[in-house]
């Protein structure tokens, strides 16, 4: 046999084919309670005791049918059954196929149109296999045994009689039928599984969301990870670097930084053991309904990252100006919470890219629609010191809450010993993250050497002009 014939014989006879001959026979199997139903009624409309309007009969029970399998096909789980099945006996690729329910009704009438194909040359193709190899055994065994003569075989314009060797022929001619009909019935319908179970124009726009959803929780529990794991490691490095090079001479500054270190490792590890949590379990409902561990804020740390960094011996000159509700309470809290990041990047930066004495200086504050601050002077908010405005605060009106006409939070961070002029221009994947935290917002980041110092400037929309 050339290799040409045997490689139709194993399309004909392979695992393929009888997998997917299998698979027609249970659409056969799955349209009998739809013809079961259908002969009732046809039995009550007329009756045969003849083989022939039997036949007709059952034919017309099997057309009544079709119409009530193609009405079932609509439901949405008709699409992942038929869809698990394909796959498992088709030899269909699965990337080829949807997942998932039907959403739309395009996709239910294609799913529809597949579940009334299958069912129905399904039916077919096992009436014939029960059918078929009975009497094929019955035409192969004429010829050998005289009992089987008697019996009315009609061969069409043979004798089973007068020519009975006649009828093994016709016999292994039904068999090679019954092959040729299964093999030709698969292939059809792995060919169109595409077309009738793929997805469609609206899946592929659900999955493209849905991977675009994974993708920024993932690249959103990757940031988390980089600024609090990331600061947490510069600012615990420095920390015991300073103490050490003071350990006998300034008692005191070793034990703040030792308190330092053990306050900033105790939370870091409570993020870190939140983020990897949802990590391993793939849960979405995190805080917020974001997927993601509440994140600490400018009203509930600010001060306190600003003292753990400074307890690393560098210099940190801060100014906050809130405006007047004297604290950061009023602020929106994705907008707290991004710009909290972005103020610990910024501090890890200066603290793991300096070259000596850094001279890091910090202004946060509340501006007005127009760059100016809202409506009163940086006299009044929160300086080194400490000290803190009262005057004003938060109003409500009309159900939304108004923040005395502030429009954007700005954080400018600069220092002059970050790196040398034009080494660093964009920044690694800190800069890269807090840029994406602006962006999330409506915001913007600009990171690079000014006026001979290296600064760090975000500019977040607060309330209206927020995204």
């Amino acid at each position: 046999m050339t290799a040409r014939g045997r490689a139709g014989l194993s399309r004909l006879l392979g695992a393929r084919a009888r997998l997917r001959w299998v698979h027609l026979i249970l659409g056969g199997a799955l349209l009998m309670p739809y013809f079961l139903l259908t002969q009732v009624v046809v039995g009550g409309l007329g009756s045969g005791s003849d083989a022939r309007t039997s036949l007709l009969l059952n034919f017309a029970a099997y057309a009544l049918a079709l119409p009530i399998v193609a009405v079932s096909g609509l439901f949405g789980l008709v699409r992942p059954m038929s869809v698990a099945a394909v796959r498992a006996m088709c030899a269909v690729p699965g990337e080829l196929l949807a997942e998932g329910r039907a959403r739309s009704w395009a996709a239910r009438g294609r799913a529809s149109a597949w579940w009334t194909l299958h069912l129905g040359v399904g039916a077919l193709v096992s009436g014939m296999s029960l059918a078929v190899p009975p009497m094929a055994v019955v035409l192969l065994a004429l010829p050998f045994v005289s009992a089987l003569r008697e019996l009315p075989v009609g061969l069409g314009p043979f004798d089973a009689q007068a020519e009975p060797y006649a009828a093994p022929l016709l016999g292994i001619g039904l068999l090679a039928g019954l092959v040729l009909c299964a093999a030709g019935a698969g292939a059809l319908l792995a060919r169109l599984a595409p077309v009738l179970l793929g997805p469609t124009a609206a899946d592929r726009l659900a999955a493209a969301e849905e991977r675009a959803a994974d993708l920024a929780v993932r690249n959103r529990l990757a940031r988390e990870l980089h600024d609090a794991v990331g600061h947490a490691l510069s600012a615990v490095t420095l920390q015991a670097s300073a103490a050490r090079r003071v350990l006998d001479s300034d008692p005191g500054f070793v034990r703040e930084a030792l308190a330092a270190i053990e306050d900033t490792t105790r939370r870091t590890v409570g993020e870190l053991d939140a983020v990897l949590g949802l990590l391993r379990e793939g849960d979405g409902a995190g805080a917020g309904g974001t997927g993601l561990p509440a994140a600490p804020t400018l009203a509930a740390d600010l001060d306190g990252l600003l003292a753990r960094s400074r307890a690393s011996g560098t210099p940190i000159t801060a100014r906050q100006d809130p405006g007047p509700a004297g604290d950061w309470a009023w602020l929106p809290a994705i907008a707290s919470r991004e710009a909290y990041r972005i103020v610990q990047e910024g501090l890890s930066n200066a603290l793991r890219h300096g070259t000596g004495p850094v001279d890091l200086r910090i202004l946060v504050r509340a501006r007005g629609g127009h760059g100016e601050p809202g409506g009163r002077g940086e006299s009044g908010g929160k300086g080194e010191s400490g000290g803190q405005g009262k005057s004003g605060g938060c109003e409500e009106h009309g159900g939304h809450q108004k923040h005395g006409g502030y429009q954007e939070l700005e954080i400018t961070m600069t220092n002059d010993a970050a790196a040398a002029p034009g080494a660093r221009t964009t920044g690694g994947r800190g800069l890269h993250g807090a840029a994406e935290r602006a962006s999330l917002l409506g915001g913007q980041v600009e990171a690079g050497w000014h006026e001979g110092r290296w600064r760090l400037r975000a500019v977040l929309p607060l309330g209206e002009g927020a995204r």
